[in-house]
């Protein structure tokens, strides 16, 4: 794959809690400029990139992040907020604890009522790999699958670990075969870009891809 081609899989993130709107608005005109899939950014700045950007580049944005923890009800709201505002995409984040408890309807219902809102719009599930046993990652391929969501994803990239290529080859080994996967939180090369698509993700949550590009070009 060609740089090009894996940039288009990227959701060019910057969900810092120090970020700026001019950093945002930088972070909109390199996805622009390098043509990635999305921007991904903290809710609060949805609807000025969306006002900023249009229709010429999706906006995506975050739910529940990035503990997970907020009630069911709050994740509601914040993703009726974020869609009214404009936002295309939403990486929601599961309660971990909830999945640890063996509450498999508990997580599999907030993901359905997340779904439910974002309707057409696309919904990613954010299950934080690096603190799950491998028994808990297969059971929320299973549930991810099962809640019609649209996308797996690995990471927040705010907890102890990100993405790592075992995760997504048993995500691809396991998750329902409509359901896309996301890799996100510490890829840090083209090389490695590349590797996680191979193994089956179709997103990429970075930023480091696209300064890399702007670094070589």
């Amino acid at each position: 794959m060609n740089h090009a081609e894996i940039l288009a899989c990227v959701d060019h993130t910057l969900l810092s809690q120090t970020a700026t709107w001019p950093e945002i608005q930088a972070l909109c005109d390199d996805a622009l400029k390098y043509r990635t899939a999305s921007v991904c950014i903290p809710p609060a700045y949805v609807k000025r990139a969306k006002e900023y950007v249009g229709d010429r580049m999706a906006v995506c944005t975050v739910i529940g992040f990035p503990n997970g923890y907020s009630t069911t009800a709050s994740k509601v709201f914040e993703t009726r907020d974020a869609i009214e505002n404009g936002a295309d995409e939403i990486d929601m984040v599961i309660h971990v604890g909830a999945l640890k408890n063996k509450d498999y309807d508990s997580v599999l219902n907030e993901i359905r009522q997340l779904k439910a809102v974002c309707g057409s719009k696309i919904l990613k599930v954010i299950i934080e790999t690096c603190l799950l046993t491998e028994e808990e990652k297969i059971k929320m391929c299973q549930l991810v699958t099962e809640a019609g969501a649209d996308y797996i994803k690995t990471s927040t990239g705010f907890s102890t670990g990100g993405a790592t290529f075992e995760d997504v080859a048993l995500f691809a080994k396991h998750v329902g075969k409509e359901v896309k996967i996301k890799a996100a939180g510490g890829i840090s090369s083209f090389e490695d870009g590349e590797k996680f698509l191979t193994l089956g993700a179709s997103r990429l949550g970075t930023s480091r891809l696209v300064k890399l590009e702007k670094a070589g070009s």
